[in-house]
């Protein structure tokens, strides 16, 4: 069966200029892969010549563009042919088996829940990503979509993150941990440790918690938190890449031996440039729906939106939310464990 992937191609800090491209290489890479192209015509087939009698590829026609600024409820309510909006509802309607998008978060979040649903048993939606490691990389959940969680909902973000590693990366038993203030089972506020018990009590391969700079050292395939803490993570490190690249620039260029160094050092640096380069890892899944939405960087390239393209292709092709629904079904009819007792 055939994997279709539906583009928001208006959506993003650079349109239809990135996605458009980026699609065309994507295709020429994944040979069994369709992609339905969604935004203003007009715009989209002058970008295609040569590519418009593909037969992997068609385009389909949205007369709105969600603003990157604009308020989530009012794209909701007010932009129902937007590109963001149909390529959404090509998922819902079975027409696609993922959708993408580097457009306004929040209103990816809020029409791809009014739209998709959520799956039975997940109360709320959560932000997943991969983020870089010394030994590979882990996902970490929730990135910003929930501010404020209580204990079940951090129980079922790592539910949700540990099926979709164990279907994408085919581990089955995905190390899952929460982060925290200190490795002990005595730290954190009330909702982290009850979130801990709860993790615990599952059959979830939970190794407790995790501190900060445990993210980046590997110690779990998943890390849990809350929206509001996951995002200033993310932000922090993607801050500090940043800064440690331009540091190591401005100290290469300081005189000429250190020019000298730069070049001697240069596939070591280059090496590391790869490795550890944003782009890899851009896309992340909206987890819990009754359909895959990814969201790509607003500011993503062409290299950086095929990356989030491949994503959404793969989790479908790896049965993401069938892994999801089935663990969500197996735990609702397995003995409940209470906040009080734990």
């Amino acid at each position: 069966m055939k994997t279709r992937i539906a583009i928001d191609c208006m959506g993003g800090d650079h349109g239809p200029s990135v996605t458009v491209p980026a699609a065309i290489h994507f295709l020429s890479e994944r040979p069994a892969a369709h992609l339905i192209l969604v935004g203003q015509e007009g715009v989209l087939r002058p970008l295609l010549a040569g590519h418009l009698e593909d037969p992997r590829l068609r385009i389909v026609h949205a007369s709105e563009v969600v603003g990157m600024d604009e308020s989530p409820a009012l794209a909701l309510r007010n932009k129902k042919d937007s590109s963001m909006r149909v390529a959404i509802n090509l998922v819902k309607l079975g027409e696609a088996d993922a959708c993408v998008s580097a457009g306004n978060t929040g209103a990816l979040m809020a029409i791809s829940r009014f739209v998709l649903k959520m799956l039975p048993g997940i109360d709320r939606p959560a932000i997943c990503a991969p983020l870089p490691t010394v030994n590979g990389h882990t996902h970490m959940l929730d990135l910003g979509a929930n501010v404020d969680c209580a204990p079940e909902h951090l129980l079922q973000f790592g539910i949700m993150g540990a099926m979709l590693v164990a279907a994408m990366e085919h581990k089955e038993r995905p190390t899952v941990g929460i982060l925290n203030i200190g490795a002990e089972e005595i730290k954190g506020n009330e909702v982290v440790k009850a979130a801990a018990e709860l993790l615990r009590a599952s059959d979830l391969n939970f190794i407790g918690n995790v501190e900060g700079d445990g993210i980046f050292k590997g110690e779990a395939d998943v890390i849990v938190c809350d929206g509001f803490v996951g995002n200033v993570a993310l932000k922090t490190s993607e801050g500090l890449a940043q800064m440690l690249a331009s540091s190591l620039r401005s100290e290469f260029k300081r005189n000429w031996l250190t020019k000298i160094a730069a070049l001697i050092a240069i596939s070591v640096l280059n090496n590391f440039k790869r490795r550890f380069d944003h782009r890899r890892y851009n896309g992340a899944i909206l987890l819990g729906l009754k359909g895959i939405s990814v969201k790509s960087h607003g500011s993503a390239d062409v290299i950086s939106f095929g990356n989030a393209i491949s994503r959404a292709y793969d989790a479908a092709e790896s049965r993401v939310l069938e892994r999801i629904a089935g663990r969500i079904a197996e735990m609702a009819s397995a003995p409940t464990v209470a906040l009080e007792n734990v």
